[in-house]
């Protein structure tokens, strides 16, 4: 008989507890086990040398916050059935299952507007199955079908125990300490009121500390200049190979990338590409581009190599949309440099947004002492939440570091 309450010694959590048998099972499950070769943070390790763990990393964690929060909500008197808490630990546990290569950069070029979330579901689903319908009650929490609406917004949320453990364990792996939150500080002060997730109101800094967190690793780490270069570059390196290989050219890829680099049509996924789906990881990719950057074509090779051999292009950034003419500009001298007619093809205008909290989206709540919940933004001692309610927009040119 293996045993299955494991402990896993985490360098962020310290030790997570598996305290029921199918999450040892579906955590050993080929699916899952694909996300230790799917990086959390897409290409971020090349501009943050120590940032490169994994889905796999991140999943176990969040599942380990989860558990903490449902033994936080039932040291306050909520009641929490054996069979919700599997389920909620489960339901987070798979939330990322369906995250291709280097996640969302390129969930939309391999399987067309296939969201990760509709493939997590899909791939449930195909578990559910294997597991005999054990993954039920985890799948209508995550879809948001549960009579309790406090596991779905455990689960998606402004207030999350999945951003929770991304910005925590980003922050650790990047070395941003800007962004460490005090997670058991802000699980200490979660509570359900009308079954809906709610902070008591003595939690309002930590909250707000955690929203300018989230801000702040955005601007500094996801949307960092080079960090939207790179995730940008994966997209049009996929987006040229797509197209060259419409235009009848053969280019060397792994068989399962191959499959989807060939195919357009993704109204429904078939058993064949769910099977090449979850055989693909970053691997695949990194290999791809290794091997087209040495291709005839200009600019797919240029871009691989930028890539691979970390030469990225330059880049400026701005507060406002770049005037159309400095742009031609820079067009029309990448052609002059490079005796090519499809500058255009290396020259980007990119735009990043942020609204660090939506107060229309699911907004936090603080419960008072007297039993009655107002948002965060309304609280008399909230110091910054009225103010980062606007969101902001950032653009970044880049262009060849050869036509300077």
């Amino acid at each position: 008989m293996t045993n299955k309450f494991k402990i896993i010694n985490d360098p962020v959590h310290g030790f997570i507890k598996i305290p029921h048998e199918i999450l040892f099972d579906v955590i050993e499950h080929r699916y899952f086990q694909r996300l230790r070769r799917i990086s959390q943070t897409g290409l971020l390790n090349l501009i943050f040398p120590g940032a490169t763990h994994t889905r796999f990393h991140h999943a176990l964690g969040a599942m380990h916050l989860m558990f903490t929060a449902l033994e936080t909500l039932k040291l306050k008197g909520v009641e929490i059935s054996k069979e919700e808490e599997k389920s909620a630990m489960l339901a987070i546990l798979l939330h990322d299952v369906g995250h291709g290569p280097f996640s969302h950069a390129l969930e939309n070029m391999l399987m067309d507007d296939w969201h990760h979330e509709k493939l997590s579901l899909l791939l449930m689903s195909k578990m559910n199955e294997e597991f005999g319908g054990a993954l039920s009650m985890a799948m209508e929490m995550f879809q948001g079908k549960y009579h309790r609406k406090f596991f779905n917004q455990l689960i998606s949320s402004q207030l999350d125990v999945d951003r929770l453990d991304y910005l925590k364990r980003d922050s650790f792996y990047t070395g941003v300490s800007e962004g460490n939150v005090n997670t058991q500080r802000i699980i200490s002060m979660m509570n359900v009121s009308d079954d809906e997730l709610v902070i008591d109101a003595k939690g309002i800094y930590s909250i707000e500390n955690y929203l300018t967190a989230r801000m702040f690793m955005y601007w500094q780490v996801y949307y960092h200049k080079t960090s939207a270069l790179a995730e940008h570059l994966l997209v049009k390196i996929l987006d040229r190979a797509k197209f060259l290989i419409s235009e009848g050219k053969d280019l060397p890829a792994s068989e399962n990338l191959k499959y989807f680099l060939t195919r357009n049509q993704f109204e429904t996924a078939s058993d064949e590409d769910i099977r090449r789906f979850t055989e693909l990881d970053d691997n695949d990719v990194i290999q791809a581009m290794k091997f087209w950057s040495k291709n005839e074509d200009f600019v797919l090779s240029y871009l691989c190599k930028s890539v691979i051999q970390r030469n990225f292009l330059k880049t400026k950034i701005s507060s406002k949309p770049f005037d159309a003419a400095f742009i031609n500009e820079k067009i029309e001298k990448t052609n002059a440099v490079f005796g090519i007619d499809n500058g255009d093809q290396l020259v980007d205008q990119i735009s990043r947004s942020l609204l660090p909290y939506n107060t229309e989206k699911q907004p936090i709540y603080l419960l008072l002492k007297n039993g009655e919940k107002i948002t965060l933004e309304n609280s008399e001692n909230q110091i910054l939440s009225s103010y980062i309610n606007q969101p902001n927009t950032k653009y970044i040119l880049s262009f060849p570091r050869e036509i300077l």
